[in-house]
């Protein structure tokens, strides 16, 4: 399915691009009347005792989406070897109708590290995953990662937000998103697949504000929502620091949710500032105890985001995660010092 997200990825870019030179804005959506938590819904900061650890990290995660990673931990091992340290999150994207990557699980576990499955619903809606037409699937996924009985991060339909997405602005209304999501966590629970992290993953909002969608009502829910990820990436045409580039997002969310944020999806453009960008992402992350995770696109997608084509990129990062900050063994994470949500 990379293949398929770094075609949407060049779209992306190449729109981002347009609206750099040609402002547009939409008219802001207002968000939904809150409503009760579905009966029998967890309570919010309701985890497994095994998540926790993994929830609110002690330390930082150091991720990594590459091809073939996890099926084969090759790739990892050789992010690793690149920048002096190896990832303990490893990123891949699942499309709707994949079967789970247990094996996939298992070799990144075996190594440390923890899997996040972007899921991605090709070929349906939210309002029919929300209907239950799909369900004969979810439920037989939610038994893989059941009977698999290892810790994941799971990310349903990011980049919801945009309009670029099969599941985006234009197919799906928020309240279509958000059933479809309540229903998956609900399936999972019935199936007793608890070892998952929900990680709730919108674009990031247009720095400038030339697009505006607030995120507000795609938001399931603190008792549906276990991390905060955000899809951002450094380029020529946006803020080139990091709160410039993810500031904008980061306020809107923390005035209605207060968990982990990971950088689920993040990147700099190849080109004479991508040391200047690396430098502004880890400088940020290292800066925002709330930033549990950063991942690398490690692609070639339109842009070549691969990091062995800058080298002066590769240095920054390597000095970047150096820092004892970053990464841990997940199979024995180091007693968690963070708060429970709104307990601050």
């Amino acid at each position: 399915m990379r293949s398929a997200r770094a075609v949407r990825r060049g779209i992306l870019l190449a729109a981002l691009a347009l609206c750099a030179a040609t402002a547009t804005a939409a008219a802001p959506t207002p968000p939904p009347t809150p409503t009760a938590p579905a009966s029998g819904a967890p309570a919010a900061d309701d985890l497994p005792e095994a998540l926790r650890p993994l929830v609110r990290p002690a330390k930082k995660y150091l991720g990594v989406s590459r091809d073939g990673a996890p099926h084969s931990m090759a790739p990892v091992d050789d992010f690793g070897r690149l920048v002096g340290k190896a990832p303990n999150l490893v990123v891949y994207y699942a499309g709707w109708g994949d079967g789970f990557d247990a094996s996939g699980v298992r070799n990144a576990w075996r190594q440390g590290a923890l899997t996040a499955v972007s899921w991605e619903p090709h070929g349906t809606t939210p309002a029919a995953i929300a209907a239950g037409t799909t369900d004969a699937y979810v439920r037989a996924y939610a038994r893989a990662v059941r009977t698999l009985d290892l810790p994941i991060a799971l990310s349903f339909a990011d980049e919801m937000n945009g309009d670029w997405e099969q599941w985006g602005t234009t197919v799906a209304t928020p309240a279509e998103y958000v059933a479809a999501w309540r229903h998956l966590r609900a399936v999972f629970r019935e199936e007793g697949a608890d070892k998952v992290i929900w990680t709730w993953s919108p674009n990031i909002v247009d720095p400038a504000g030339r697009r505006v969608v607030p995120l507000r009502p795609y938001y399931p829910g603190d008792d549906q929502v276990d991390w905060v990820g955000l899809i951002g990436y450094f380029t020529d045409w946006d803020p080139h620091t990091f709160r410039g580039l993810f500031g904008p997002t980061l306020d809107e969310i923390r005035a209605f949710a207060d968990e982990p944020v990971v950088l689920l999806e993040t990147g700099a453009m190849p080109g004479a500032r991508r040391a200047e960008h690396v430098r502004a992402l880890c400088e940020g992350v290292a800066a925002d105890a709330d930033v549990v995770a950063v991942s690398w696109f490690d692609h070639d997608a339109r842009y070549d985001w691969r990091l062995t084509t800058d080298q002066a990129g590769v240095a920054e990062f390597r000095s970047c995660v150096a820092d004892a900050r970053y990464g841990f063994d997940i199979r024995t994470p180091p007693p968690s010092t963070r708060h429970a949500r709104n307990a601050r």
